[in-house]
């Protein structure tokens, strides 16, 4: 079921959007070398504490960390612990908090350091890839065309696209209708009507676009071992064009 919100939801909506933004901006001032992941964590949870919101993540599921932590062939849900970031790594942070009844949810992928230059352009692509998506997040469009999209801009640049994890609607529940998978033919799925609110996020990898689920149950990570990248933000669907709720 798709949960189409009011004007009124969508302004509530944007201050956990924003707490996002605010925590993940904060993040990427400390990632550095030197930095584990269990520090990033911390600091995630206290900032969301400051802010009298709940993190969205933690126990989700049975998960038992506020923030996701994936790194270099990690392609998502990786678990914060005492690895070090070193020069040359990519970790993609993806977070999420509840405040005033609603979700906000974002993802980065952010260098550590002086990075490959394979790696600076998958980065790249990734983060042009949600631009692209969000531009085609508007009212009369249906929801594939969102997909193609992403698959259309990554694939030209000779990246691959993840098929096992999707976006997904967001609002007074994490995880809502309808999933939105990041590949596709356009044109396809239910027209976008205003006051639907997607967490679109493309997961591109360097090489193919298999992935496996590690012993631990949550951490996907490459078959191939090549990089993978990530990047998320929670759009509104108005009259007035796509609205990005989780942005400064």
């Amino acid at each position: 079921m798709i949960v189409l919100k009011s004007p009124a939801e969508i302004d509530k909506m944007r201050l956990p959007g924003r707490m996002v933004a605010e925590i993940l901006a904060g993040l990427q001032e400390i990632v550095k070398p030197g930095v584990s992941l269990i520090e990033l964590d911390q600091f995630a949870e206290r900032e969301t504490r400051k802010r009298k919101a709940v993190p969205a993540f933690k126990g989700y599921s049975g998960y038992p960390y506020s923030l996701c932590c994936s790194v270099n062939e990690q392609v998502v849900h990786g678990m914060p612990s005492e690895r070090v970031l070193v020069t040359g790594d990519i970790v993609s942070l993806d977070y999420g908090v509840i405040y005033g009844g609603f979700y906000g949810d974002a993802a980065v992928t952010l260098p550590v350091g002086k990075i490959s230059e394979t790696a600076t352009r998958l980065l790249a692509a990734t983060r042009e890839s949600l631009d692209a998506a969000i531009a085609a997040a508007i009212v009369g469009n249906r929801l594939s065309d969102i997909s193609h999209a992403v698959q259309s801009y990554v694939e030209a640049r000779g990246f691959s696209v993840v098929r096992d994890f999707v976006g997904h609607g967001i609002g007074k529940e994490l995880h809502e209708g309808p999933q939105i998978p990041n590949f596709g033919a356009p044109g396809k799925g239910p027209k976008l009507r205003a006051g639907m609110v997607l967490a679109i996020e493309p997961m591109i990898n360097e090489k193919g676009f298999d992935v496996r689920v590690l012993k631990d149950g949550w951490t996907a990570v490459t078959c191939d071992g090549g990089l993978s990248a990530h990047f998320e933000h929670t759009v509104a669907v108005t009259e007035r064009g796509p609205q990005i709720l989780t942005t400064l």
